[in-house]
């Protein structure tokens, strides 16, 4: 289909020039760093606030037929965040899940839980030892080094069935048999941590995943933030020129807000065959993250000694935060029901339709720049096209055999990985504008290179209606064609001007780079 498509259009061709005043404010749509601090309630709760899903065809050589899916959690990051620094909850459950049939229930759930040791390291002052302030008495260089003050540990579950009641057991360390993993402490600095990327290599575990005969890989911890977005100039009433934002030639115009920034990644790297259903021959599967918190919680107004004693737990684990494709609860959901997405199934999505199928984003941009209604929001309503790119995944690229409409990641397992360099920043819309061979990126799943932020501003704005053309080829029905697309070809014009294509990340898992350091 994509060939076909490639051969109808040449859209290099098609593009034309842009009203200024109009795709300034159309490059706005996005930039919320993806899901960091996307709803009212996350935004009091950063240790479960998740941020970003990647899940694609693993691109490190000599990998080929594993999936990778990280879930990055805890989101702007300070290197210098002592002494503290981002410790996961352990009071929380972080979880990975995916959908192997498209009925929008989870088949397999990977089930985080962390636990934080305090050595509570003494040093003899008089004739007493007194306990430290700093995180660390000394150089780090290896897994549970005595110098830690807090040594992070974690256990895996892989989860059959539903998250809650289905058959758990333990991911353990290949060879060895261990269920509890270490952490690696985030990037102190330099003095505490000479050789950052050769310590945290060391927590990068071969893993026995239950009921599969293909051992995996597993990390987490600290990373340096690999998302790309304009935020700050974007919110301070488009402090950008409109020369730059409408330039495709300055895509890389602007420095990156989030460089400095860190994350803690939670990354797995599976065989597609540990992952797709035994029951069906369908290559996709649907991947989303979620994070859950007790429902009850007690503050002692006099904790005892310890770490973190503060407040007790109790009663269920109710979920707080959810993330699957980038962007919908920032852009698409409105406002009052951002808490309650958070808080929903996918098998739920009914409830959010009118979001997608008349998203308010297009209209809210005419009323703020004085524009006549229609004159810039597409007119194909319901939006079939928006209900593909976030509910169903595209007929032929990346939907279920069968579907319920639901919002999720979905990646086709059986569409090749396309090694680093030759990767389409701009997912499949990229491929066809190039007349490439790349799609095995966003939203065929997303990989850590693809520019979300602009591939969802020519979505926004039609762009997919342009490219299905009169002749349907995505399949969206009827009314969506380009003459019901006020801004036509001109949508794939839009940017931040701030370029994820550029940003640093490693070769291999998992993928993203080295935190960057508290102190040189």
């Amino acid at each position: 289909m994509i060939t076909q498509l490639k051969r109808r259009s040449n859209f290099r061709n098609a593009i034309i020039a842009a009203s200024c005043p109009l795709l300034a404010v159309l490059s706005a749509f996005p930039a919320q760093a993806s899901s960091h601090r996307e709803a009212p309630f996350i935004t009091t709760q950063p240790k479960i606030d998740g941020t970003d899903v990647y899940a694609f065809n693993s691109y490190e050589n000599g990998r080929s037929g594993y999936v990778t899916l990280i879930a990055n959690y805890q989101p702007l990051q300070d290197p210098y965040g002592a002494p503290e620094f981002f410790k996961m909850d352990p009071n929380a459950i972080y979880e990975i899940h995916v959908d192997n049939n498209g009925d929008a229930r989870e088949d397999l759930t990977f089930q985080f839980k962390f636990q934080n040791v305090l050595r509570s390291i003494a040093l003899p002052i008089g004739n007493q030892n007194v306990p430290i302030a700093f995180p660390a008495a000394g150089q780090v260089n290896a897994p549970n080094s005595a110098s830690l003050n807090v040594n992070e540990r974690f256990t895996l579950n892989l989860i059959r069935g539903d998250r809650r009641s289905g058959q758990a057991a333990a991911v353990s360390r290949f060879g060895t048999g261990a269920t509890t993993f270490d952490k690696p402490v985030d990037n102190i600095g330099t003095k505490t941590l000479p050789d950052y990327a050769a310590y945290a290599a060391q927590h990068i575990y071969p893993v026995t995943i239950p009921g599969c005969s293909t051992p995996g890989r597993m990390f987490v911890g600290q990373r340096r933030e690999g998302f790309a977005v304009n935020v700050g100039t974007i919110f301070d009433l488009l402090n950008v020129p409109l020369s730059v934002i409408t330039d495709p030639s300055k895509i890389n115009a602007a420095p990156n807000p989030l460089a400095d920034k860190n994350i803690t990644s939670l990354a797995l790297e599976i065989h597609k065959t540990c992952l797709l259903s035994t029951r069906t021959s369908d290559p996709v599967i649907g991947v989303w993250t979620t994070a859950s918190v007790r429902q009850s919680q007690l503050v002692n107004p006099n904790p005892p000694a310890g770490y973190q004693t503060t407040i007790s737990y109790g009663g269920a684990y109710v979920q707080v935060s959810r993330l699957g494709m980038p962007l919908v609860n920032e852009v698409v959901i409105g406002l009052r029901d951002k808490d309650r997405f958070n808080s929903s199934l996918p098998q739920n999505d009914g409830q959010f339709a009118a979001y997608v199928t008349n998203p308010t984003l297009p209209r809210v941009v005419e009323i703020a720049l004085g524009l006549t209604p229609g004159s810039a929001a597409p007119a194909n309503l319901p939006r079939q096209d928006l209900v593909t790119a976030f509910l169903t995944g595209i007929a032929g690229v990346n939907r279920p055999m069968t579907v319920t409409p639901s919002e999720m990641m979905r990646l086709n397992t059986s569409i090749p990985a396309v090694p680093f360099p030759q990767q389409n920043r701009l997912g499949i819309i990229g491929n066809v504008l190039a007349g490439g061979t790349d799609n095995a990126g966003y939203p065929n799943g997303r990989r850590p290179k693809d520019d979300v932020v602009d591939i969802s501003l020519v979505v926004a704005m039609g762009g997919l209606c342009v490219a299905n053309g009169n002749n349907n080829a995505f399949g969206f029905g009827a009314d969506c064609n380009p003459g019901k697309v006020p801004l036509g070809a001109t949508a794939f014009k839009l940017h931040d001007a701030v370029d994820q294509a550029v940003q640093p990340f490693l070769g291999g898992f998992p993928y993203l780079n080295t935190p960057l350091p508290g102190a040189q």
